[in-house]
């Protein structure tokens, strides 16, 4: 069953698209039953009645439009992560939720309502590189102080062009090389690249295509808009001897479409799709994509987790446990001012989140930042889609 705040989304869909500044509404998530184990910090203060540590934090994400697997999926990890912190610590933080519809100009639009709202301490997201990029412009002119978490941008460098940025993902310096090193192993000897033109998917074939053919692989370079959905004339000028289609893509669908129309043709080059891929839209087995988080069902640690989450929400995929782990960083960067007597405000808020140093997450790796804020030594994992639409994962 979705979410409650997932039926504020309507409403605010219709406003957003209006460009109103009342985008974002202000909402308290239901909470699941679960066993208190801390009480709220109190004030360092001798005999100081004890401080009650308010927030609010904002999820900013594809709710709807072509990604909304993405969305809907990262905005129940959010809920899901702050119903579970509410009940642990005993505190009533707030959200917000705001939907971009994977558009750069709304991004940019909700960004400045979230700034606007005095409330709003930080947030997590959003999802994909032009989005981060669109809101992280505006955050950086209005308050470079505002913190916002990416889940899943994974374009290299982007955290370096603004202060408030940090990702709970690796970047594409790590996926380009794995994802060629891989192909390599495989014994591809002529890949067929296309790109779809975002700036995510045009870097990462960039850095593919490198090392492909540093390593003395052919390599054929296409390019489509994400807009197209016939693919017919492309795959006709798919080689006979290619042994890789590789689709750095975000809109998982198209590659399913892409896959079909090269069965329509016999082609038999082998799908191997990005982390944009990674959906129950993508099916076709013997593919192969990239993943910038575990299964955490074979995570050590995660397991209940996980069950409580299939308990209140119908599916999950590789894009929600980054969402968890994203807005735990900022609950106890929050949760470390108020311990130290201070009033949450957007500047100790970000100071803390630069300094996490978890010694394990979610995903089963400790998460702390580099100086720009990306995580620190991140790994990509590669899966291959089975008959029944499982993935496995490859060693």
């Amino acid at each position: 069953m979705r979410s409650r705040s997932i039926w504020l989304v309507v409403a605010l869909s219709m406003v957003v698209a209006a460009c109103s500044p009342a985008a974002v509404d202000t909402t308290t998530t239901a909470q699941p039953a679960a066993t208190t184990t801390a009480g709220p910090a109190e004030s360092t203060t001798t005999g100081a009645e004890p401080m009650v540590c308010e927030a609010t934090v904002a999820f900013i994400g594809p709710i709807t439009g072509p990604v909304a697997f993405i969305g809907e999926v990262q905005l129940n990890w959010f809920n899901y992560a702050l119903d579970l912190w509410n009940d642990e610590m005993g505190y009533d933080f707030q959200m917000v939720e705001a939907d971009t519809q994977f558009d750069v100009a709304q991004s940019a639009t909700l960004a400045q309502t979230l700034l606007d709202n005095a409330n709003v301490l930080a947030a997590v997201g959003p999802a994909g590189s032009d989005q981060v990029d669109s809101a992280g412009a505006v955050f950086e002119a209005g308050d470079p102080n505002f913190t916002f978490i990416s889940p899943s941008s994974t374009r290299v460098g982007i955290t370096a062009l603004y202060q408030g940025l940090f990702r709970t993902v690796p970047s594409d310096a790590d996926q380009g090389p794995t994802t060629a090193s891989f192909l390599v192993e495989q014994g591809a000897t002529s890949v067929f690249i296309v790109d779809d033109q975002s700036s995510y998917s045009t870097g990462l074939a960039d850095i593919v295509q490198a090392e492909l053919e540093g390593a003395n692989v052919t390599v054929v370079r296409e390019s489509v808009a994400q807009t197209v959905t016939d693919f017919s004339a492309l795959v006709g000028t798919i080689a006979d001897d290619t042994s890789i289609v590789y689709l750095p893509w975000q809109v998982a669908a198209n590659g399913q479409i892409f896959a079909n129309q090269m069965a329509e043709q016999s082609k038999e080059a082998v799908i191997f799709g990005s982390d944009g891929l990674d959906s129950a839209d993508f099916t076709q087995a013997g593919s192969y994509v990239a993943a910038f988080a575990p299964d955490i069902a074979a995570v050590e640690g995660s397991e209940d987790l996980l069950a409580g989450f299939l308990e209140l929400y119908p599916e999950t995929n590789t894009f929600g446990p980054p969402v968890f782990a994203a807005a735990r960083v900022i609950f106890e960067a929050i949760e470390r001012v108020c311990a130290a007597g201070e009033t949450p405000d957007r500047a100790n808020v970000q100071a803390e989140v630069a300094a996490t140093n978890q010694a394990t997450s979610i995903l089963g790796t400790p998460i702390s930042f580099t100086e720009d804020g990306d995580l620190a030594g991140g790994q990509f994992f590669i899966f291959q889609i089975q008959e029944d639409g499982t993935k496995t994962l490859v060693p």
